[in-house]
């Protein structure tokens, strides 16, 4: 604790001390991080300390600052644990321990991270052509490029293999028409991969789900900043519209054949949601204990209060199984044994845990829960976009039911 002088009892000016990081994991599950797992941890420890004190700020005006998202490339940690000759191989576990830390320090950039390296730059990797690839995998890595990830549309979010946005070929071009909704990067001047289904009556081809790179700036995309969110404030989502946008017959990304192309990508970067839900718990729980241990209320701090100690060794319990969830998840994506309902458990747990852990949290600091500057009441608004995106919860115990039982409940 600190001996500065404190405002009011263990109050610092600039909000509760929460820099020292007490036991949060207390099982030990991250004491044996490979030297080059922990090196990467570390880089994403020094970017959040470099940019982190602007996003608060940028998150209390809803302003994206797209520097600080470039930033994050420069220091090489939106590679996202692809596997690529041209990129920065990291680990499962050096994949999950980066965007569990970006999501402590603020959860727009691991939305960032999130669109940047686990949609973009996976899509491109996974499917690109070697021209497409030679031109802006490098640039969607350093953070020079932005990308997005256009699969969600106004009328198509769980359902999205219903989408209704379509291309259809016209002599030596493809010709796009449709919208696209809740894209990160959507209008922020760099690509866009829009999927969307052929319509081409005749083809062999016709009615088959293909992914296109689209440069924003061409003629009929249109990409709106969805206003008034509660939740991410530190990134843009926009609304897009396609209005007859024409790409040449080469913007197809030959390994995209099908909607099940589309749930490669969503099923990597589900693992990545079960990490960033870690990362928001661990802050609202490190911001909780440091509060209850400086905050004296009638005559003692708030820690040496019987409900305070219970309350507390219950967000460890979920912290803690969060955390072995999380580390099971590395091991088995090594191992190559990763099954995409083990990863949808995750998903569904940790962000349910999270969802508790800040409720808590909030509940604890009392009237201060509310202080942007006190962090918890930033990440239990976060938390909420991270539990709907990539897969509700609802939809995640469908497809763990359809595992378990054998049938689908799906219509």
């Amino acid at each position: 604790m600190s001996d500065e002088a404190p405002t009011f009892p263990g109050e610092r000016a600039g909000g509760y001390d929460t820099t020292s990081r007490r036991d949060s994991d207390y099982y030990a599950v991250f004491a044996d991080i490979p030297a080059a797992d922990r090196a990467a941890w570390d880089r994403a420890k020094a970017y959040i300390d470099e940019v982190g004190p602007r996003m608060t700020d940028a998150w209390d005006r809803g302003e994206y600052p797209l520097d600080i998202a470039r930033r994050m490339g420069e220091m090489d940690l939106v590679v996202d644990g692809i596997e690529h000759p041209a990129l920065t191989r990291f680990s499962p576990l050096a994949a999950g321990l980066v965007n569990m830390e970006i999501s402590r320090g603020d959860g727009s950039l691991g939305t960032v991270l999130a669109v940047q390296g686990g949609l973009a730059l996976r899509t491109l990797a996974l499917f690109g052509s070697e021209g497409q690839q030679a031109r802006w995998l490098t640039a969607l890595a350093d953070g020079s490029v932005l990308g997005s990830f256009a699969l969600t549309e106004p009328d198509h979010g769980s359902d999205s293999v219903s989408l209704e946005t379509v291309a259809r070929r016209d002599g030596d071009e493809w010709v796009i028409r449709g919208a696209k909704k809740w894209i990160g990067n959507g209008a922020s001047g760099g690509i866009t991969f829009v999927w969307a289904r052929v319509d081409d009556p005749g083809a062999d081809e016709h009615g088959a789900v293909r992914c296109f790179l689209v440069e924003q700036e061409t003629p009929g995309y249109a990409g709106t900043v969805i206003p008034g969110k509660g939740s991410l404030r530190g990134i843009h989502q926009a609304l897009i519209r396609l209005d007859d946008v024409r790409v040449a017959l080469d913007a197809v990304l030959p390994g995209t054949r099908s909607f099940k192309d589309a749930s490669t990508v969503l099923y990597a970067t589900r693992s990545g949601v079960a990490w960033s839900a870690l990362g928001h718990a661990t802050a609202c729980y490190e911001a909780a204990l440091s509060y209850a241990m400086q905050r004296v209320q009638f005559g003692k701090p708030l820690a040496k209060f019987q409900m305070v100690q219970e309350r507390l060794t219950h967000m460890l319990e979920d912290l803690t199984a969060m955390q072995l969830y999380c580390r099971r998840l590395a091991d088995l994506e090594t191992a190559g044994e990763l099954r995409p309902t083990q990863a949808s458990l995750a998903k569904f747990h940790n962000t349910r845990a999270a969802r508790r852990i800040a409720s808590t949290a909030r509940d604890l600091l009392g009237g201060n829960g509310i202080l942007l500057e006190n962090g918890v009441i930033q990440h239990m608004a976060d938390i909420e976009a991270i539990h709907t995106y990539e897969g509700t919860e609802s939809v995640q115990a469908l497809l763990l039911g359809r595992d378990i039982t054998g049938m689908s409940a799906f219509a």
